[in-house]
């Protein structure tokens, strides 16, 4: 009998009874909400709209983790700075004032296209620089001595960029042509989001070409399947993993062009919660897949959008609108536990040497 007990696993008990508690609270808190239906099907076709432009920029600086995760093994979470630096230096340097001047009403598209060039230079720049003043003598060094520096490296450009532009928020410049809406399906859809939905799709479809038909983004596969026989077919392993680098910062960039003008405010301090949310968008997706960090971003965005109403609200809990950031890091940890390689990994199997 003690043996017989031994043997159990009380902990993978555990797991499943946790397991299915979550599902039944999620299919009771979803049915009384639909019993009770407070929302109109407007109401939840805005959800449904908001919650994809929300996951789009979630999908765009997923990818800079999936990317530097699956060339060096290794979780940057410095990358939240990356789309935080961006952003906020073309707001300050350029935003502000062309706003001030009148330069942005005469000309929206001009400004646009330079606060954008102006994001992803300088969010490429501080990724490259960190890259190579931090990370790159670490290459050889436990998984954990790099890890530990992309912490504080986020740190470091966090109060880097308090110091240099000042902790206040800055109201990011309305874009006239941006305002108001425009009808589809029987709703109005906000011009700002259909301006993140169209250039997160053609970022994505960008960024597989590139990946998949450059000799570069064949350079960078190569890199991350094996880096010794990449370096002996001729590829600049470094080289390489700093493009790699770029790459997602890039996509950094151009997520914090599109996050200010969705919720027109920027500050040092931007980068840490829409950096740990991709990062979940990353892990939900499979950490190392692109494809999985974009079905990851987009169905992150959807349950922040549509869970607290759906099953929040369900289950009576107050203030529920105000708890999607509890929802996000609670998946997170589902994740973990339940399915860590996300929908596209694969399971991996340790060996014993």
């Amino acid at each position: 009998m003690k043996a017989r007990f031994k043997d159990f696993d009380f902990i993978g008990l555990f797991l499943w009874v946790f397991r299915a508690v979550i599902i039944v609270l999620v299919i009771w808190g979803t049915i009384a909400t639909i019993i009770d239906n407070p929302y109109t099907s407007q109401n939840w076709t805005d959800f449904v709209i908001f919650g994809i432009a929300q996951g789009s920029m979630y999908a765009l600086i997923a990818i800079g983790y999936t990317l530097v995760y699956g060339v060096l093994f290794m979780i940057n979470f410095a990358h939240g700075e990356f789309f935080m630096s961006g952003i906020v230096t073309a707001t300050a340097v350029f935003a502000l004032p062309m706003s001030e001047s009148g330069f942005m009403d005469r000309h929206p598209l001009i400004s646009l296209i330079i606060i954008a060039i102006t994001s992803i230079v300088v969010s490429v720049f501080i990724a490259v620089l960190t890259e190579r003043i931090a990370y790159k003598p670490l290459r050889k060094a436990p998984r954990l001595v790099p890890l530990i520096t992309a912490i504080g490296a986020s740190f470091f450009w966090q109060y880097y960029f308090r110091g240099l532009f000042g902790s206040e928020v800055k109201p990011f410049p309305l874009v006239e042509e941006l305002q108001g809406s425009w009808p589809l399906l029987g709703t109005q859809i906000l011009k700002s989001h259909v301006l993140v939905i169209i250039a997160t799709v053609i970022m994505l479809v960008g960024l597989n070409f590139f990946i998949m038909r450059t000799k570069t983004g064949k350079a960078i596969r190569a890199v991350a399947e094996d880096k010794d026989v990449a370096a002996l077919m001729g590829i600049d392993v470094d080289r390489t993993i700093t493009i790699t680098f770029a790459t997602g910062a890039a996509m950094a960039g151009v997520a914090g062009v599109l996050y200010a003008l969705v919720f027109r405010q920027v500050h040092f301090y931007m980068g840490f919660v829409p950096g740990i949310k991709a990062f979940t968008a990353a892990v939900l997706g499979g950490i190392g897949s692109i494809p999985g960090a974009a079905i990851g971003g987009f169905f992150l965005g959807m349950i922040e959008s549509v869970g607290p109403s759906l099953f929040l609200q369900g289950l009576g809990i107050p203030a529920f609108n105000q708890l999607k950031d509890v929802i996000a890091f609670t998946m997170l940890v589902l994740i973990l536990i339940f399915r860590p390689q996300g929908i596209l990994g694969e399971r991996l199997t340790e060996t014993k040497a």
